[in-house]
């Protein structure tokens, strides 16, 4: 083929796989009936938690994430709230640790008890449920949403019906800070190092928080619809992402750099005219933003390229969904290619996984869709975020996980300032490219001393080579400068030892992650010139595959789009003949109902004058 005529993105293809069998679903599961505008649901990589309609008080349950199927009719509940539990959160750096909150204005914390099960060995009738082991207490009203901070330990931010959200240092048990955003709070969301956070309220305002000094970094108008509108904050970028509504209740979708967030990048951004709230969910590896729709069953996903939204695809589903949470990138299975995993609920009963595969054809590790991820290991102790540090958590490697190595770091504790906050707005110019990521094992773009080239880059090289005597009908460039092109893997540095921290009763950490990673092998010597030029030759006409096979199948699912379409298309029309065709038959049936009334009532007068008439006849003859 001569031209290009797909986005060069490695996720283009990701799709989502078919809904599984109930028996690898969570059934019998009895979610909330409150309406208050929460996920409903958490996940690590161990447990899934769920808002649980119970009576007596408030409560959720803890699902190990093995146990799938058919759940007990009776199970230990995490009961402790005086009221309905309204939002739950994962500590990020210990899966036993969890925290909820509730219309009781509190917030409870919690230890999964060690081998925790759903079918204990006793009657049921002996279950005994789960207590706290801390409680927090400083809301006067509801509290509706609780977020752990994703940098700084013991770190957690709750926002209440009072109009406030409170930042607290649970190993203290005290608030210690106070944002007064002065509405209603419909989501907020942490930035990567924990120094900031945004805001979503029902004044329709976008707040950035710097959050030590209490006060509003920036403060800009945002969707102006009526309903509620939620943010997330995009990972390590200096990015925000919303949804919300139109004036004319459309879902929309907007962009916001936080540097100069007066108006969202590119505009508001128009989804559909659904009345469900969208719940957005972003993953920092693949630069991917899931937009979950509340009562409806569908997850579309985009990627972030160039400060815009790529759509890429969509998950239907005939199941509506009230609840939706994503799992953190070290749980998903990267021996299938999977690169996210949702799970949402299915009509309050059952809870289904949703997993997001990356097609490929070979059966080793994919370093090119899986960068480094977030660990276990804070960045910082709750007094030194207290104090003012900024910083990013080590990251693990991927690879490990897929050897079954466990976690192993690859990074330390990367310092990492605001560098948005008191910096002069940018210019009226394009929308400046995303600042990406600082990690270590990335080379930067100011000249550096590289490593050693590896085989694989040296193949890709000498297939370039090649490709320039080639057909270039047949195989697609190899263009270097491409952000999505595969990169070597870049020597592992030595783990910084993570900043010491307090114990606290619900604190206990699962293992240690401070081992050094291992020094870099010497690159190997290159090949011979022949076996060299072999090799590039079988990696251009792989290449050239490659691209072929990934052409077709976006045809494919192009046509299968269109398809799909047409049939929807065609369902309506049939649907609107349908109506139409049985309101005729109703207003046939109503004028032939009324006919008959009025011959059943001109029936009546003929019968009544003829009986007045003999009346009239019988009192003449009596007269005469």
């Amino acid at each position: 083929m001569s031209g290009r005529f797909v986005r060069d993105s490695k996720y283009r293809n990701l799709y989502p796989e078919d809904p599984p069998r109930k028996d690898q679903c969570y059934d019998n599961v009895r979610v909330s009936e409150n309406h208050w505008d929460s996920n409903l649901l958490k996940v690590n990589p161990k447990y899934l938690s769920v808002n649980w309609q119970a009576g007596g008080g408030g409560a959720f349950a803890v699902v190990p994430l093995s146990e799938r199927g058919k759940l007990p009719e009776r199970i230990p509940l995490f009961r402790g709230h005086t009221a309905v539990v309204l939002d739950t959160d994962w500590n990020p750096f210990n899966d036993e640790l969890i925290a909820s909150s509730s219309d009781d204005g509190t917030v409870l914390l919690w230890r999964v008890p060690d081998n925790f099960t759903l079918r204990p060995e006793v009657d049921a009738d002996d279950i005994q449920d789960i207590a706290p082991v801390g409680k927090l207490s400083g809301h006067p009203k509801k509290i509706g949403h609780v977020v752990f901070n994703p940098a700084a330990e013991n770190i957690l931010a709750t926002a209440s019906g009072d109009f406030t959200v409170k930042v607290w240092d649970i190993e203290a048990g005290a608030p210690k800070l106070t944002l007064n955003v002065g509405d209603a709070i419909y989501s907020e969301s942490w930035s990567a190092n924990g120094s900031l956070l945004v805001t979503t309220s029902r004044d329709k305002k976008v707040r950035v928080w710097d959050v030590r000094q209490e006060r509003p970094a920036q403060e800009t108008q945002g969707h102006t619809g009526a309903k509620n509108s939620r943010a997330v904050w995009l990972g390590e970028l200096d990015r925000v992402a919303t949804t919300g509504f139109s004036r004319m209740s459309d879902r929309q979708l907007a962009l916001w750099d936080i540097r100069a967030p007066h108006e969202p990048i590119n505009g508001f951004k128009s989804l559909d005219s659904i009345s469900g709230v969208c719940m957005p969910f972003w993953d920092d590896g693949t630069k991917c933003l899931y937009l979950a729709g509340k009562g409806d069953g569908n997850i579309r996903y985009f990627e972030l390229d160039n400060d815009k939204f790529e759509y890429i695809s969509e998950y239907k589903s005939a199941d509506p969904q009230r609840g939706v949470a994503f799992m953190p990138k070290r749980g998903v299975n990267a021996h299938r290619n999977e690169v996210a995993r949702a799970y949402k609920t299915v009509n309050d009963r059952t809870i289904q996984p949703v997993p997001f595969i990356v097609p490929r054809r070979a059966e080793t590790f994919q370093d090119d869709i899986y960068p480094p991820a977030t660990g276990l290991t804070p960045a910082m102790g709750p007094s030194e975020w207290l104090s003012g540090k900024e910083a990013i958590p080590p990251k693990v490697s991927m690879a490990s996980l897929y050897n079954g190595e466990g976690l192993k770091e690859v990074t330390g504790v990367q310092d990492r300032p605001t560098s948005s906050l008191g910096m002069p707005e940018p210019k009226a110019e394009p929308a400046p490219k995303p600042a990406e990521p600082k990690k270590a094992p990335e080379p930067e773009p100011t000249p550096v001393v590289r490593p050693a080239p590896s085989m694989k880059e040296q193949g890709a090289s000498m297939a370039a080579m090649v490709n320039k005597f080639a057909d270039d009908e047949d195989a697609e460039p190899v263009t270097e400068d491409s952000s999505f092109d595969e990169v070597s893997k870049p020597a592992e540095r030595p783990t910084q030892p993570a900043s010491p921290v307090k114990s606290s009763p619900w604190h206990r950490k699962e293992e240690s992650l401070s081992q050094p990673a291992p020094k870099p092998s010497a690159p190997q010597a290159p090949p011979s010139a022949p076996a060299a030029f072999n090799d590039a030759f079988s990696n251009s006409a792989e290449l050239a595959a490659d691209a072929l096979h990934a052409q077709i199948e976006a045809l494919t699912n192009l046509i299968e789009k269109q398809n799909s379409d047409i049939k929807e298309q065609e369902g309506e029309t049939q649907k609107l003949i349908e109506f139409l065709t049985e309101e005729v038959q109703n207003q046939k049936r109503q004028i032939e109902s009324l006919t008959a009334e009025i011959d059943s009532l001109k029936t009546k007068q003929e019968e009544q004058i003829r009986s007045l008439n003999e009346k009239i006849e019988s009192l003449k003859a009596s007269m005469s």
